[in-house]
């Protein structure tokens, strides 16, 4: 299993990878802060696999900015365990996209954290500003496949 391997069924797309004994605590818990490092790696793939990067937007002059984050941690991940990170669009409007996530364990299916994302696009300057068409298009909404 790869750091980063990313997988895209449809319209979610999914990365895959082990616990590492760095993310954990002294009692082999994952640190409840790299639930959100995992979340923001699942995104970048998901928009790779849709046909962009984080780069070519960046470089095209467009950013994406994180408004809110909601995270419900159900059971918790532990060292070595193979998980794997589901991601995909739940709406999208002219300046802002939401995704959902679910972390969950890779063999046994067991569901370890939902999460939420709301972005917003900006300019160059930082400005508030509507996604440009060549994005929008490729964000396309998805009903949540687990409950958030």
């Amino acid at each position: 299993m790869h750091d980063r391997e990313a997988t895209d069924t449809g319209r979610i797309s999914t990365i895959r990878r082990r616990v590492d004994y760095s993310e954990t605590d002294q009692q082999g818990v994952v640190y409840h802060a790299r639930y959100l490092v995992w979340l923001d790696v699942a995104r970048t793939e998901h928009l790779r696999l849709t046909g962009m990067s984080y780069r070519e937007m960046e470089e095209s002059g467009f950013q994406l900015m994180v408004s809110e984050l909601t995270i419900r941690y159900r059971k918790s991940a532990r060292y070595d365990d193979p998980i794997r990170v589901r991601v995909w669009v739940r709406a999208v409007d002219s300046r802002r996209v939401t995704f959902g996530y679910a972390v969950e364990h890779d063999e046994t299916d067991v569901l370890f954290a939902t999460a939420s994302t709301d972005l917003f696009v900006l300019d160059a300057a930082q400005r508030l500003t509507r996604f440009p068409a060549h994005v929008a298009e490729r964000l396309v909404a998805t009903p949540d496949p687990v409950r958030l």
